[in-house]
């Protein structure tokens, strides 16, 4: 499906390229949405999917330079190994150990990762949540879940949970926020905090096809996030029958999306564009599917 975005647009020798690199990346919104963001501040701009197999990376990150984009974004499954084929990274990226943004500077490639300050933007500009003092379960210890445990931390949390199918797998989680001065536990996923806690975030594909979580208990104070979208998850339905308030992923990607944006053009995003075209694109999956 092609982005409606480029299709009047004439595309020059001064037309400057990012693009998004994946596997698949066919379905990606990144395009959409910062094709939007370029249209909406007249930036002579462009990004372009880039399907790139694995195995194949390497000569797919050092072509960059080579035709001269100014950047890119990395999604699945490639974040973590970009980040070995970086000049150099920032501290955030070499934590996490994934890039999801790339920025040619000077000729080298610089690898950031925007999804936990994306995320940190997220809470506070469009939940309105106040982290400080309180307690976060975090459903899962992939890459996602890192990058949510640690803007958590950062934000002021007390405590964050990680809920995960083996808590062993989840320890370097755990390490993570605990050398940011949080306190943090790993348990089975039948075990997410007896308590009760503040803030749910799943960072797990549990719930695209109906399948629920073992919740802590839920009350009108609860906020939840469910990294999955377009779909209204059980966790979400769950929480808000309770009078909590629930969302989607599609403020976390928006979020990480501005970050790159910002860091390629240095201009601040036109976040509201962004939205709309993120929207436009996800209505055009859901009635004209790929195969």
């Amino acid at each position: 499906m092609g982005d409606p975005s480029t299709a009047a647009r004439r595309v020059t020798g001064e037309t400057r390229t990012v693009g998004v690199i994946g596997w698949p990346v066919e379905h990606s919104l990144s395009p959409a949405i910062h094709n939007a963001a370029f249209a909406a501040l007249g930036l002579d701009w462009i990004d372009v999917p880039m399907p790139v197999e694995p195995g194949r990376l390497p000569q797919a990150i050092w072509g960059l330079r080579a035709l001269g984009f100014v950047g890119a974004n990395v999604t699945m499954p490639h974040k973590t190994e970009a980040t070995e084929l970086m000049d150099a990274a920032t501290s955030d990226a070499e934590r996490l150990r994934a890039v999801n943004t790339i920025a040619v500077e000077e000729g080298n490639l610089v690898g950031h990762n925007t999804d936990g300050p994306g995320f940190e933007r997220f809470l506070h500009r469009d939940v309105g949540f106040e982290a400080g003092g309180s307690h976060a379960v975090v459903f899962g210890a992939g890459g996602a879940a890192r990058a949510v445990a640690l803007a958590l931390a950062r934000a002021g949390v007390a405590r964050v949970t990680v809920a995960a199918r083996d808590p062993k797998r989840a320890q370097p989680l755990v390490d993570l926020v605990i050398d940011e001065g949080v306190d943090a536990d790993a348990v089975a996923f039948e075990a997410a905090a007896p308590g009760g806690a503040g803030l749910i975030v799943n960072a797990t594909p549990l719930g695209r096809r109906g399948e629920r979580l073992h919740l802590p208990p839920l009350g009108p104070e609860t906020v939840a996030v469910d990294l999955l979208y377009p779909e209204v998850t059980p966790l979400q339905e769950a929480v808000t029958a309770a009078g909590g308030r629930a969302f989607g992923g599609l403020g976390l990607l928006l979020h990480q999306a501005a970050l790159s944006f910002e860091l390629w053009t240095g201009r601040e995003a036109p976040l509201e564009a962004m939205r709309a075209a993120a929207q436009a694109a996800i209505g055009a999956q859901v009635h004209h599917p790929g195969p």
